[in-house]
């Protein structure tokens, strides 16, 4: 209650500061400037080369000691991105595990250790807020809460620099998603689908003027269908609605801002694939039946598990509700003066709860493997196989028909409730003949995590096109050794766990910046305190159970958790500083060079011991930008501690979750390009990466079984080229392109053994405008379908021949049609 009462007060802080602002400000005098349409705007480019995120003002990008970029909001529009995966891929410096779906994918920045799933160092925003505090949260990143529609302005981003010093836990850096507010009249109706593949989509957007001084934005987007690979059934459905209204005054101006999500989405956790040759050149290849790219494990003729929860009750999963996520969002956004000084507030409450089920293949074998005495001998001899779903229900299963083991993970988010406030005060001094730029603030959070996990294994048949079914074994005399395709009523993988955790973060922080002539010097510093309190409680007894009440007891319900387990209470608090300094020297009006060094600390919130981790980076870089060329280079050096938690596969692939604390490097370099020469244009950007494991206090496994202690090797699946490029021709009626991202080799695991190649996917897009106010579209993405291979489960070539990959999507062809008014 104590805690609830502390959220209240921290959004009656907020309140109070909007209605001294409305109270002592007159409205904004009128001005006979024109809006500009929706359409208008559609075909303008926006030049401005000036970002806020993670800064403690918008400068100029030649006048700021940072690496920073901006994808804008026509550019978003062009390059038609299927989730928010496919759009961060275009950021330079960012390295994005996609592939997975809308929710799930894995994110980090210049050679940052991505061993955890999400995005341990590098942080996601909604208009300048943090989605969620941590964005590495076991099985939930920010992505799950966040989708890329019609309302985005802009995505800004900040690789390194001062991201460790403006917001709590984000040492490597911050992308930021900027929403439309209505300064632009008129709006937008598109609708989608896909050409070869069932997905049906509307967007909208709308805004413009209420008046003189106030002006409002909303937007949203539904969609339905099958998805990008093949389920058998829809797979996607919802949607969400985003909002905001402005008042505009002298000297500033007051926003409130909302967002409703509601959205079911699959998850591709993993796909099998034949694995041969050897680990320096191995080869990858589609299994019979079963294509990686264009296949997942969900089907339709899997619909349902009974197993027990986390209390030990029984519970019935529906295995089609894939991933899905609810979110109501309420927040402010003050802005104003007062004399010489300068204040921002930013409130946001959000409500985010929902459920996961999702499929996981780990070891895939035959049916006569899966009873062979020689091989797993899993369940005896004279045992038959057949199917258990589907429209062969009843019937034998071939021999030779490949099985796999499935961990079935399920996730109840109970709630993530996430109360968030960024109050700020800067002012500009007159100081030996420059200005000393001087600003404080206090930034306040807190996050729930109340959350189940549990899990099961099943085994079903290895069919693509959604035919996949799950499958009996019975023992000569017709009783059940494994009944409806359940393996196994608990797995290794999803760590059957309750968790009620509040999560309490302060972080005073304090900047300032000395502009005189050509030199500009700047430093910040951040204290961060995270207090964190709650309940974690693992199941320790189980028993025999008959949970389908058949009268017997097969094998899976043999061992059956049918207890909570003890709960272990948590308290404890973690203290660490931040700081970053920098200095930039702008030679000239089109050229500035610039150097930086910050030290950014991360709160572990996966452990329930006081743990931080630590990046500490040097950058140095050059800024051009003249005449439609725009050209940034920066050198990095960075050094990370921190503790982990991979999931690293036996030898018989199936993915256990270890613990580890490791130290890394990392160095390399980053590019970033845009040439504009009348209607062609190209933007691109590279990154140079290098690095290797410093420190380890785990062994991984190697290609003999040995312990290996991973020092001196490559972190996984960390490729040494990154890179893309967008050829565009734009003219009155016609726009189109290309959309070029790759990659280079790299190693699976950190033993520095297996192999994993590098690739190069192609995109197109078109667009055709008849008349005014219509445009239509086509996209192409992965044009060639190439078998794009970013993540393999095991660090070693398998001895079964098969493992379980993660791989970005094949072909997927979209047309549109976007109706401006």
């Amino acid at each position: 209650m104590t805690k609830i009462y502390r959220e209240a007060a921290l959004g009656c802080t907020s309140l109070f500061v909007i209605a001294l602002v409305l109270q002592a400000t007159p409205a904004v005098a009128e001005t006979n400037a024109k809006p500009v349409t929706a359409w208008d705007a559609s075909r303008e480019t926006d030049g401005s080369d000036m970002v806020t995120t993670g800064v403690a003002r918008g400068r100029d990008r030649l006048d700021s000691a940072t690496s920073t970029s901006s994808l804008k909001g026509n550019q978003i529009d062009t390059l038609a991105p299927r989730s928010l995966d496919d759009l961060v891929r275009n950021i330079p410096g960012v390295r994005v595990e996609g592939g997975v779906g809308d929710i799930g994918n894995s994110y980090t920045v210049r050679g940052l250790p991505l061993v955890s799933a999400g995005a341990k160092y590098l942080q996601f925003q909604e208009d300048g807020l943090p989605v969620l505090e941590f964005g590495d949260f076991n099985g939930i990143g920010a992505d799950a809460f966040i989708r890329a529609d019609l309302n985005l302005a802009s995505v800004e981003s900040i690789r390194g620099g001062s991201a460790s010093t403006f917001t709590s836990n984000a040492p490597g850096g911050i992308i930021n998603l900027v929403s439309k507010t209505g300064e632009v009249e008129g709006g937008s109706v598109q609708v989608s689908a896909g050409v070869n593949y069932d997905s049906n989509r509307v967007d909208f957007d709308y805004g413009g003027h209420l008046s003189e001084s106030w002006r409002f934005h909303v937007g949203g987007f539904y969609r339905q269908g099958e998805g990008s690979r093949n389920t058998g059934y829809n797979a996607t459905d919802g949607g969400q609605v985003k909002f905001n209204v402005t008042k505009e005054f002298e000297g500033g101006r007051i926003r409130f801002y909302g967002k409703l999500l509601d959205d079911k989405t699959p998850v591709y956790n993993g796909t099998p694939m034949a694995i041969g040759g050897t680990n320096a050149n191995p080869t990858y290849s589609a299994l019979a039946n079963y294509d990686a790219v264009q296949d997942s494990a969900m089907s339709r003729n899997i619909t349902g598990l009974t197993t027990t929860d986390v209390s030990g009750n029984p519970t019935n999963l529906n295995l089609q509700s894939g991933y899905r996520v609810k979110s109501q969002s309420l927040g402010t956004e003050v802005q104003f003066s007062v004399g010489e000084w300068n204040f921002t507030e930013r409130f946001r409450f959000s409500d985010m709860s929902g459920s996961a089920d999702t499929f996981d293949p780990q070891t895939q074998i035959t049916a006569s493997c899966f009873l062979s005495t020689a091989c797993l001998n899993l369940t005896g001899t004279n045992s038959t196989i057949t199917y258990a779903s589907g429209p062969l229900a009843g019937t034998a299963i071939d021999p030779a028909t490949r099985l796999s083991l499935t961990t079935v993970g399920h996730t109840d988010i109970h709630s993530l409730r996430n109360v968030v406030n960024d109050f700020r005060t800067s002012r500009v001094w007159e100081v030996g003949g420059g200005d000393l730029t001087t600003t404080a603030g206090v930034y306040k959070s807190f996050q729930k995590r109340d959350v189940d996990y549990f899990g099961a294994v099943i085994i079903q048949t290895l069919d693509g096109n959604g035919n996949s079914a799950l499958v009996n074994v019975q023992q000569t005399g017709g009783a059940y050794s494994y009944k409806n395709g359940i393996f196994a009523h608990n797995d290794a993988v999803n760590g059957r766990t309750r968790m009620n955790l509040d999560y309490d973060v302060l972080a005073p922080y304090a900047s300032f910046n000395f502009h005189k002539g050509k030199i500009a010097i700047g430093g910040s510093i951040r204290y961060d305190r995270d207090k964190v309190t709650g309940v974690v409680a693992r199941p320790s007894t189980s028993a025999a159970v008959d949970l389908d009440h058949d009268g017997q007891i097969n094998l899976a319900e043999q061992t059956v958790y049918i207890d909570a387990g003890t709960s272990g209470s948590i308290n404890y608090r973690n203290d660490y500083v931040s700081y970053s300094g920098g200095i930039n020297y702008r030679m000239s009006d089109s050229f500035a060079l610039f150097a930086r060094h910050s030290l950014g600390g991360r709160a572990d919130a996966n452990e329930v011991s006081p743990t931080h981790d630590y990046v500490r980076q040097t950058e140095a870089g050059l800024k051009y930008r003249s005449n439609g060329l725009t050209l940034n280079l920066t050198g990095f050096y960075a050094t990370t501690r921190g503790t982990f938690a991979p999931t690293i596969a036996d030898t018989y692939d199936v993915k256990n979750v270890r613990v580890v604390s490791r130290s890394y490097r990392t160095y390399g370099a980053e590019f970033e390009g845009a040439v504009r020469r009348g209607p062609f244009s190209i933007t691109g950007s590279a990154t140079l990466t290098g690095g290797e494991i410093t420190a380890s206090t785990a062994p991984a496994p190697s290609s003999t079984g040995a312990p290996f202690l991973p020092i001196g090797t490559t972190p996984r699946r960390q490729p040494t080229f990154l890179y893309t490029l967008t050829p565009q021709f734009d003219v009155e009626r016609v726009t189109f392109g290309a959309n070029v991202q790759g990659q280079t080799s790299s190693y699976a695991g950190d033993v520095d053994q297996l192999k994993m190649p590098g690739f190069t996917t192609v995109g197109l897009f078109a667009q055709y405008r008849p008349v005014d106010r219509i445009a239509l579209g086509v996209n192409v993405s992965n044009l060639f379908d190439k078998t794009a291979i970013i993540a393999v489960g095991t660090g070693t070539i398998p001895s079964a021949g098969v493992g379980t990959v993660q791989t970005l999507y094949g072909r997927l062809i979209s047309a549109s049609a976007r109706f401006f008014f």
